[in-house]
């Protein structure tokens, strides 16, 4: 593209050349014409001149003949003086202009405008020689007459009588050489101004046959360029009818080009394309926000300075979301990717190449690809946690999330149009999923904590909403849905598994390379479905007790489930129980107690144990402890959690309240420790600035309240700041 200017100043060269020797012509025409005019005027002016000589000199001998006629009158008298100065004025004036037109010299009109008087040729000259000769017969004797024509005391009437003798003499002599002398030089400047036309004439003619010419050609080239452009235009338009992308040229003011591929119209959806603004075919099938950057973008790319490799990353359309203007809702959901490259004009940057392709196909067989490797990851985190969970912990898991998603359901299906019934609604709802989700939590399952946490974002929305309606409750239904289709997954893989692993016979196991490749994590069906049996005779003598083994794999759940907690929150704890093992909890209140105890130790971990570092700053071990112990107390069970960790906080809770506008700051300064413990145990409530998986949305201790209150027990807590809080759940048997 460098050579190109070159290429057009070669091609056009001719006509360059053409142009300014038809400038040239005219150029010359007119200086011959301004000097031809002022050849003229000069002319003009020295015919002007003879006639003002003889003018002149006819006035001489009037005056001559007045003051002869008048001769004895006071000389002092206005009308003498008047005539003796004109009479001196004309003949100085004769004498100059004499002069100047044998000469050819310069002369001075009444106006004041001097003129160059032309020479004149031998006729002339020899008429002008004559008039001067005659008028210098008769000047010497004027000169005589007025040097003391006005002293009283010097006769002057010979030198008067000499003076106008010689004038009837010379008068008409003066007057033929000089009117011959005006005959002479108006046929000169007519035969002048005959050849200045004739010039003229065949200057313009011969300016006219030239731009005739000059046309000729002209318009010849311009018909083989045309001829070239169509066919060039015609080869780009067969490209670009060719080639399955859109491509287009962007100016500086963003404006398309008049030239694109056909297949730009299809891929952008508009009929007409060429000479619209980008930003116009744009606006509202991409956001503002992503419109403002294109702008930007291509500014950049018009910037010499800014590379354009470095920029090319910071392209906002690429596989960008393109919505249809014509409504089609088949059509919506369009990706098309932008490449822009730079096209130079030598050095300068021309334009802004934009090459467009559709990618929905591509960008749709990459979700569905992601689609797919989520679930398969997905399954194989269930898998995973199957594998390595103790069956009966993972049945319980999807028992107890069909019994959340039910209650949820159930939730949902309730009427209920008053705010008050509405909140109730909420707050209900609020505890179910985040009792299911620190089950998940505690065994890993990601995929359940992710749609359960994305269902409360959903929920803490709603709870800051302030105005509720029944309609706001129905987007959870999709995350029930998921969470369904989730739990039916997992029963499913554990189903499978059941089914491949061989139940062991009541002789035992001969087959060691079987019993090996039986996961040792995993019931048999009919051992996960029939809770009564209690132990199983391998047949080699040796009974395992089931119900010990489960309550071994309950302590290291909770364990492992406090372990996990404390990694993502960047803490060390150890969990201790000693009676865990040994209490032979009732079957209707083993729910109930695993889910407030997941509850109390998530936030034991989260809100109690500190950081390494403060802990190590107040004198405490780095590794924090938490105490779990269950006790039978003969009518009623009693759960009891203790950490060794920071305590209740009051008057963080009374700046909470005062920062979320629940109490004033005179008023939460006099609410009781009982009255803040209340706040701490209502919904929505916590001291945690930021919500995350393990805590911060103020339901843990909401959940834990309702459930004591359903079971008709008791709760007491107990702290001690900077050393321990203890809580303390009773629940009757009956």
């Amino acid at each position: 593209m460098a050579t190109t200017p070159n290429v057009d100043n070669k091609r056009y060269q001719g006509l360059i050349i053409s142009i300014a020797l038809f400038l040239s012509l005219i150029g010359a025409l007119l200086a011959f014409t301004f000097y031809t005019s002022s050849l003229l005027e000069r002319n003009t002016a020295l015919i002007d001149q003879s006639n003002q000589v003889a003018n002149s000199a006819q006035a001489v001998i009037k005056d001559l003949f007045d003051l002869n006629a008048s001769y004895g009158e006071d000389t002092n008298s206005p009308h003498i003086q008047r005539v003796l100065e004109r009479l001196e004025k004309n003949t100085t004036s004769i004498t100059s202009s004499i002069a100047a037109i044998e000469q050819g010299g310069k002369i001075t009109d009444t106006e004041g405008r001097t003129y160059k008087l032309p020479k004149i040729d031998s006729k002339a000259q020899a008429n002008i020689a004559a008039a001067d000769e005659q008028w210098k017969a008769l000047e010497p004797k004027i000169q005589a007459y007025l040097k003391d024509a006005d002293n009283v005391m010097v006769p002057s009437a010979d030198d008067l009588t000499q003076a106008v003798e010689q004038a009837k003499t010379s008068s008409l002599l003066i007057n033929d050489s000089l009117d011959n002398l005006t005959n002479d030089v108006f046929n000169s400047a007519e035969r002048e101004a005959s050849t200045i036309r004739l010039i003229q004439a065949i200057g313009v003619v011969a300016i006219f046959a030239y731009f005739l010419i000059f046309v000729f050609f002209f318009v010849r080239r311009l018909r083989e360029t045309d001829a070239e452009a169509f066919a060039a235009r015609r080869e780009t338009q067969e490209i670009m009818e060719t080639v399955n992308t859109g491509l287009f040229l962007l100016d500086k003011d963003l404006n398309i080009g008049q030239q694109h591929s056909r297949a730009l119209n299809d891929i952008i959806g508009e009929d007409r394309l060429s000479g619209e603004n980008f930003t116009n075919v744009l606006r509202g099938r991409i956001s503002d926000k992503d419109l403002k950057t294109t702008q930007q973008f291509i500014e950049q790319l018009y910037n010499p300075r800014v590379k354009e490799k470095l920029v090319d990353s910071l392209n906002p359309l690429h596989k960008v979301m393109l919505h249809n203007n014509a409504g089609d809702k088949a059509q919506n959901n369009r990706f098309l990717d932008f490449k822009f490259s730079r096209v130079y004009d030598n050095k300068d940057i021309a334009r802004i190449l934009v090459n467009v392709n559709d990618v929905s196909d591509a960008v749709y067989l990459e979700q569905r690809l992601e689609k797919e490797r989520s679930q398969n990851d997905m399954q194989i985190e269930m898998l995973t946690t199957i594998l390595n969970v103790n069956p009966k912990i993972i049945n319980e898991f999807i028992d107890n999330t069909q019994m959340h998603i039910e209650k949820m359901n159930n939730i949902l299906k309730n009427p209920g149009s008053s705010q008050y019934e509405l909140e109730g609604k909420l707050k209900a709802i609020y505890r179910e999923m985040h009792s299911l989700k620190g089950e998940a939590s505690a065994l890993k399952l990601h995929s359940f904590t992710k749609i359960a946490s994305d269902a409360e974002d959903k929920l803490h929305a709603l709870q800051n909403q302030g105005q509720l309606s029944g309609n706001d409750f129905l987007p959870l239904a999709v995350h029930l849905d998921d969470l369904l289709s989730l739990s039916n997954t997992i029963a499913t893989l554990g189903e499978r598994i059941n089914r491949s692993a061989p139940a062991p016979t009541a002789k035992g196991v001969d087959d060691n390379a079987t019993q090996n490749s039986m996961p040792k994590t995993v019931m048999t069906e009919s051992q996960a479905s029939n809770p009564s049996i209690g132990s199983i005779d391998t047949g080699g003598g040796q009974n395992i007790d089931l119900d010990n083994k489960a309550t071994d794999d309950q302590l290291s759940f909770y364990k492992a489930f406090a372990k996990d907690i404390a990694a993502r929150q960047g803490k060390q704890v150890e969990l201790k129980s000693n009676t865990l093992m040994q209490a032979d909890i009732p079957a209707h209140l083993a729910k109930p107690i695993k889910e407030i105890s997941i509850q109390l130790l998530r936030n034991a971990v989260v809100h109690g144990i500190e950081a390494p570092s403060v802990r190590h700053s107040t004198g405490k071990a780095a590794v924090g402890t938490i105490d779990l112990e269950l006790k039978d107390n003969g009518s009623d069970f009693m759960l009891m959690v203790q950490d060794d960790g920071q305590g209740i906080d009051y008057d963080s809770i009374r700046a909470k309240l005062s920062k979320e506008g629940r109490f004033s700051t005179e008023e939460a300064s006099q609410l009781s420790q009982s009255d803040l413990l209340k706040q701490l145990f209502s919904s929505g409530f916590s001291t945690k600035e930021h919500a995350d998986e393990d805590g911060g949305r103020g339901v843990g201790l909401d959940i834990i309240k309702a459930k004591v209150k359903d079971y008709d027990g008791k709760l007491n807590v107990n702290s001690e700041f900077g050393q321990m809080t203890r809580f303390v759940i009773t629940l009757p048997k009956a």
